[in-house]
C-alpha cells in the first residue's frame, strides 16, 4: 500500500486536488460543527436545541438527496476545474453571510445552499480524479487515499481545530461579544477562508482538472455517449438513463448498491435498541459503532490485494452476499462476543463494495459520463441509505419484545431481529443479482468464487505463472531461457516456457500478411489473438496441472513498447490484454531494470526506451507484492544469478516443493 500511494502521490496535479481535498474536507466538518453550535445558540431548551442540531444535519444533507444528478450534469457538460472553483466561492461567500447575518433562518438555508454547492463539487472531483493519473491501476488506490482524507484525516484535524480554538478562547477568556457567540463566528469566517483558498488553488495551481479524456468508438454504448457534451441537460439525463439500462455493469453496480445501503440502514437504525437486546447497553451501542468502523477501514485497505485474486466486478456481488450473510448471523446472535466479529465482517464487506463500486466507475465508465453516473451512485446512496435508518424504527416498533432463554442466558428478542433478518435476506439475494448482472465469466459459479475468496488463494492454486519483463527481447529471451532451464530439476514441478507471442515472427507475421495488415492497431489486435491462443492452449491447462510457467514478455513490455512506438493508448491496450488473457496476471513478475544509456543505440531507440522503462518501474511500484526489480545491467550470467536469487526467494515464500528454505541456492551458472 505504502509503495502504490507514493507511486499515486508523485503526480503533481493528484497531489495538490489531494491538498484541495483536505482543505475542504476539514471545512465540512468544521461547518457542521461550528454551525450546529451556532444553531444551539439561537434556540431555547434541549428539545429545540436537539431539533437544532438534526436541522444543520438535514440542511446539509436535503441538496444531495433532491437533487445530486444535478452535480453529474455539471460535471459532465462544465469545465469541471471552473465548476470547482465557483462551488468553492459560493461556499466562501455563503458562510461568510451567515457569520455576519446571525438569523437562524439565514443559517438554515444558507447552510442548504453550502450543501448544494458541495453537489457540485464532489461529482466534478470524483469525475476528474481518473485524468490525473498515468494507469487505471492507479484509480483505486487514488479513491483509497481520498477516503482516507475525506473521513480520517480531515474529521481529526476539523474536531481537532475545533476544540483547540474553543480550549484556547476559553482559558484565555476571549469573548467576542456578550452572547458568546462571537468564537463561533470566528470560526465560520475560518473555514470561509478554507474554501476561498481552495478556489484560489483549483484555479491557478491544477489545471489538469480541465482535462478531458476522448472516448474512441469501441466500447459499449459509444455511438450514444459520444455526443452528449453538446446536448441539453434533459438529453444529458436520457442518457445516463439509457447508459445503466443498456450497461449490465453499471446496472448491476446500481443494484448491489441497493442491498448493501439498505442493510446498513437498517443495522445503523436499530443498532440502540439492538444492543440493549444483546444485555448490553450503552457499551455495546458504542462497541458496535467501534467494529462497524474497523471493519470499514479493513475492507478498504484489504481490497486492492483481493482484487489481485477476483475480478472487481465479482468481488463487487461477493462483498454484498457476505454482508448479507453476516447480517443473518447478526438477528440470531445471543451474544455480544458473537455478535463483535460478524459487525466487523459486515463492515469489511460494505467497505470494500464501497471502494470496489467507485473504482469500476472510475475505470470502465467513460469520461463523458462519468460524473452523472458518480451522482447516481452517490445520490442512491444517500438515498437508501436515510430511507433505510428512518423505516427502521417503524418496523422495529411493530414487534413487541419477548425474552426467551438460550444457553442459560436470557436473550431479548425485539423488533430489531426480524428487521436484521429481512435486511439480510434482501442484502444476499441482491448481491447475488448484481454478482450475475456484473458477471463476465458465466461458466464458473459465486460458490467457487466465495471459496476462493476465503482460502484467500486464486482458484488455480497449484500452478505458479512467472513473467520476465524487460527493456529488450534479448535480455528476457536470454534470461528466460536461463531461468527455465534453471528451475527444472530433480522432486521439481513441471517446467514450461512461453514466449511472447508479439515476437513469435513465425506466427504473427503469417497471419500479419495473409490479411494484408499493416497497422500499428491490427499489429496490437492481431498480437492479442495470438495471445489468448496462446494462454488458451498452453498457458491455463500447465498452471491447471500444477506447472511453473516461465512466460517471456507477458503482457507489461509488449503494452510499453506499443504505446511508445505507435502511440497508441495504453488503457486501451490493457483492456485488450485484459480480455485476451481473461485478466491472468502472473504471480511473480521479473522486471530486469537496464539502464537505456547503456543498449545498442540505434536512431530514435534511446528515448523509446526511456519511455519504456518509466512505464515499466512505474507498474512495479504499483504492484510491490508481485514484482521483483533486478538489476539487469552486468553480463548474462550475473544477471541470471541475480535472477535465480530473487526466484528463489518468492518460491520459498510461496511453499513451492522443491524449494526448501535450508538448501543452497544453485546459480544458473552453477547449474551448467
Amino acid at each position: 500500500m505504502a509503495y502504490r500511494a507514493r507511486s499515486v502521490l508523485s503526480i503533481r496535479p493528484f497531489r495538490r486536488l489531494w491538498g484541495v481535498t483536505y482543505l475542504c474536507s476539514m471545512g465540512d466538518w468544521l461547518a457542521l460543527l461550528a454551525l450546529s453550535g451556532l444553531a444551539s445558540q439561537f434556540t431555547q431548551g434541549y428539545k429545540a436545541q436537539s431539533f437544532a442540531f438534526a436541522g444543520v444535519v438535514l440542511t446539509q444533507l436535503l441538496p444531495g438527496l433532491l437533487f445530486a444528478p444535478l452535480g453529474g450534469l455539471f460535471a459532465d457538460r462544465f469545465d469541471r476545474r471552473k465548476v470547482m472553483a465557483f462551488a468553492d466561492v459560493g461556499r466562501f461567500g455563503l458562510l461568510l453571510s451567515i457569520a455576519l447575518v446571525g438569523s437562524t433562518l439565514w443559517l438554515f438555508i444558507g447552510n442548504f445552499l453550502v450543501g448544494c454547492c458541495a453537489l457540485l463539487w464532489i461529482p466534478s472531483k470524483d469525475a476528474a480524479v481518473p485524468n490525473l493519473l498515468r494507469r487505471p491501476d492507479q484509480v483505486e488506490t487514488a479513491n483509497q487515499l481520498g477516503l482516507v482524507m475525506t473521513y480520517g484525516i480531515s474529521v481529526i484535524s476539523g474536531a481537532g481545530l475545533y476544540a483547540l480554538i474553543n480550549g484556547v478562547s476559553t482559558n484565555l477568556n476571549l469573548r467576542f461579544d456578550d452572547t458568546g457567540l462571537g468564537i463561533v463566528k470566528v470560526i465560520l469566517i475560518l473555514t470561509a477562508l478554507f474554501y476561498l483558498t481552495s478556489a484560489l488553488l483549483i484555479a491557478t495551481r491544477i489545471p489538469e482538472l480541465s482535462r478531458r479524456v476522448v472516448a474512441k468508438p469501441v466500447e459499449r454504448a459509444a455511438e450514444e455517449t459520444a455526443p452528449e457534451v453538446k446536448s441539453g441537460f434533459l438529453a444529458m439525463v436520457r442518457d445516463a438513463g439509457r447508459f445503466v439500462r443498456s450497461t449490465p455493469l453499471v446496472r448491476g453496480l446500481l443494484i448491489g448498491m441497493v442491498g448493501a445501503f439498505a442493510a446498513a440502514g437498517a443495522l445503523v437504525g436499530s443498532a440502540q435498541l439492538y444492543g440493549k437486546s444483546l444485555g448490553g447497553g450503552e457499551s455495546t451501542f458504542g462497541l458496535l459503532f467501534v467494529a462497524l468502523f474497523v471493519g470499514l477501514v479493513l475492507g478498504m485497505t484489504g481490497s486492492p490485494k483481493l482484487a489481485r485474486r477476483l475480478p472487481r466486478n465479482r468481488m463487487f456481488g461477493i462483498a454484498i452476499v457476505i454482508a448479507g450473510l453476516s447480517q443473518l448471523m447478526l438477528a440470531i446472535s445471543p451474544h455480544p462476543v458473537v455478535t463483535l466479529p460478524f459487525v466487523v465482517l459486515l463492515g469489511a464487506c460494505a467497505g470494500a463494495a464501497f471502494l470496489t463500486g467507485v473504482t469500476i466507475i472510475g475505470t470502465e465508465v467513460e469520461d463523458a459520463i462519468r460524473g452523472r453516473i458518480n451522482a447516481i451512485y452517490q445520490s442512491m446512496m444517500k438515498l437508501i441509505l436515510a430511507g433505510s435508518m428512518a423505516l427502521t424504527p417503524l418496523l422495529v416498533g411493530l414487534v413487541r419484545p419477548h425474552t426467551i432463554t438460550v444457553f442459560g442466558r436470557d436473550m431479548v428478542v425485539d423488533g430489531t431481529r426480524p428487521v436484521l433478518l429481512g435486511a439480510g435476506i434482501i442484502a444476499a439475494l441482491v448481491g447475488v443479482i448484481a454478482y450475475r448482472q456484473m458477471d463476465d465469466r458465466r461458466s464458473e459459479s459465486i460458490l467457487s468464487d466465495l471459496l476462493s475468496a476465503v482460502r484467500g488463494k486464486p482458484r488455480r492454486s497449484t500452478g505458479l505463472l512467472i513473467a520476465v519483463e524487460g527493456n529488450t527481447h534479448f535480455d528476457t529471451s536470454t534470461q528466460a531461457h536461463r531461468l527455465a532451464d534453471w528451475l527444472r530439476g530433480p522432486g521439481r514441478k513441471e517446467v514450461l516456457l512461453a514466449t511472447d507471442p508479439v515476437l513469435d515472427d513465425a506466427k504473427l507475421r503469417a497471419v500479419l500478411s495473409g490479411a494484408q495488415l499493416s497497422s500499428a492497431r491490427a499489429h496490437a489486435l492481431v498480437a492479442a489473438a495470438v495471445r489468448a491462443d496462446l494462454v488458451e492452449r498452453e498457458i491455463r491447462p500447465a498452471l491447471d496441472r500444477g506447472a511453473l510457467v516461465v512466460m517471456e514478455r507477458f503482457v507489461d513490455s509488449p503494452l510499453a513498447h506499443l504505446s511508445a512506438a505507435a502511440d497508441l493508448d495504453s488503457a486501451e491496450l490493457e483492456g485488450l490484454a485484459d480480455w485476451a488473457t481473461s485478466r491472468l496476471r502472473p504471480d511473480i513478475t521479473i522486471l530486469l531494470d537496464r539502464d537505456p544509456a547503456a543498449l545498442p543505440p540505434r536512431p530514435g531507440s534511446v528515448e523509446h526506451h526511456w519511455h519504456v522503462r518509466g512505464v515499466l518501474t512505474d507498474m512495479a511500484a504499483a504492484d510491490p507484492d508481485r514484482y521483483v526489480v533486478v538489476d539487469g545491467d552486468g553480463s548474462a550470467d550475473e544477471v541470471a544469478a541475480r535472477v535465480a536469487a530473487a526466484v528463489y526467494v518468492a518460491l520459498v515464500t510461496r511453499n513451492v516443493p522443491g524449494f526448501a528454505e535450508d538448501e543452497p541456492v544453485k546459480t544458473p551458472v552453477d547449474a551448467g
